[in-house]
């Protein structure tokens, strides 16, 4: 049944990205899938009533734990509407549904709704996790060089760090939309809220996305920040292409995977973004401390990101045959490999701190991944509690907010 179908992959949806987009996306894919429904419409004054040709009502399935679901088809909000639905043999059965007046709106003006329904599918598309990390270092590697150079900051310069970033965006929707289009096999098991996966948009469409992020990200970059930061550029595209398109897709060979993942996501976006300011500042380029630390940092921080990205996604993978070390070493393995490695992280940045003082802020540098090193440990042992089991979605997500948080703290330090 389609509707049991999109409720089990909302609960799938729910673990993976959070209540608030989840229940955006099940509102959309309830709605699409009951309105249809062949039901004749009757108007009155106090209520919607939906006269369902069948003999028997059968309750939308609900889990007693998912508060998501149930709030979508359960609230007293007074902007919802009250649907009835009655049959020939039984009497009037009630439950309230969602149905705000936007998306009465939205009925009556198709259009309108085409356009909801692709903005909504595209932001899906460019995996939003993935933007802020990108932004994030971006604009904290930018605040950093400013902040070292101050008497050269121009207004000026903000159009390009502008440019910069929507570059870097592009180049991040073309790796991860590209790797959608060729994983919607092993999407519709591992990640069913996925545009392409979730039907939401066509691979053709995916394919106009993809090469239109390719083309104006390389365009703003040569126009901008010159050969050298171009060819960077499109060497961190190259990495993504053969990460994901056959007949090389070097996803499927570990090492391989998360060395790409760590390079583009490393190297090439910490030491492109410092040299290509330093060179719209007017000065060549030279490693300083703190740079040097934040590049290795998340260097080693996204070789983390590589080796449990495929945490979630056990299932998927082994049904297709996708070898990760998370199918080969196991789920518990994995994390505990992810966890130590984080923490070393964490450890050598403490010791930086306290043997370069003259280079680090070390009354913030210490308590701060001091704090962070806790929270870690913490969530290792939550997860070894759950037994590794539904706990992994969010030890995943817990890594990346580790990540956004050392960004945000950079320019400080």
């Amino acid at each position: 049944m389609k509707v049991e179908e999109s409720y089990q992959d909302g609960l799938k949806h729910e673990r993976l990205t959070g209540q608030e987009e989840a229940r955006k996306w099940i509102r959309t894919r309830m709605h699409k899938l009951i309105l249809p429904l062949t039901m004749e419409l009757s108007l009155s004054s106090s209520s919607l009533r939906l006269y369902a040709t069948s003999s028997r009502y059968t309750k939308p399935p609900f889990h007693p734990k998912c508060n998501l679901c149930y709030s979508l088809f359960n609230t007293s909000s007074s902007s919802l509407r009250t649907i009835s639905f009655t049959t020939p043999r039984t009497s009037t059965l009630k439950f309230p549904i969602t149905a705000c007046s936007q998306a009465g709106a939205a009925e009556s003006n198709p259009p309108l709704n085409k356009v909801a329904d692709f903005k909504d599918a595209f932001w899906r598309f460019l995996r939003p996790h993935t933007i802020r990390g990108t932004a994030l270092g971006s604009v904290s590697l930018v605040s950093r060089a400013l902040l070292e150079n101050p008497n050269l900051i121009r207004w000026s310069l903000l159009f390009k760090a502008f440019s910069g970033l929507i570059a870097l965006i592009c180049g991040n929707g073309y790796i991860v939309g590209i790797n959608q289009i060729y994983d919607i096999g092993i999407d519709k098991v591992n990640k069913p809220y996925l545009p392409i996966a979730a039907g939401d948009l066509s691979v053709q469409s995916a394919w106009i996305l993809v090469l239109s992020f390719a083309i104006v990200g390389v365009i703003i970059v040569a126009l901008n920040f010159g050969q050298f930061i171009t060819s960077l550029y499109c060497f961190g595209l190259f990495l993504g292409t053969i990460y994901s398109v056959p007949p090389l897709r070097m996803k499927r060979f570990p090492v391989v995977a998360f060395l790409i993942i760590a390079t583009v996501r490393g190297f090439l976006l910490n030491f492109g973004v410092y040299y290509a300011v330093r060179a719209a500042l007017g000065l060549t380029f030279q490693w300083s401390s703190p740079v040097a630390f934040i590049t290795t940092f998340v260097t080693m921080f996204a070789l983390v990101i590589a080796i449990t990205k495929d945490l979630p996604d056990v299932e998927g993978d082994r049904k297709f045959q996708i070898s990760t070390f998370a199918t080969k070493l196991g789920v518990r393995n994995i994390a505990l490999l992810g966890s130590g490695l984080l923490l070393i992280n964490y450890i050598g940045s403490i010791v930086a701190a306290v043997y370069m003082p003259q280079a680090f802020r070390s009354i913030l540098m210490i308590p701060f991944h001091t704090i962070l090193a806790s929270c870690l440990i913490f969530q290792a042992w939550v997860l070894e509690r759950a037994n590794y089991t539904q706990a992994i979605a969010g030890y995943y997500r817990f890594i990346w907010n580790l990540f956004y948080a050392e960004y945000i703290i950079f320019p400080f330090i």
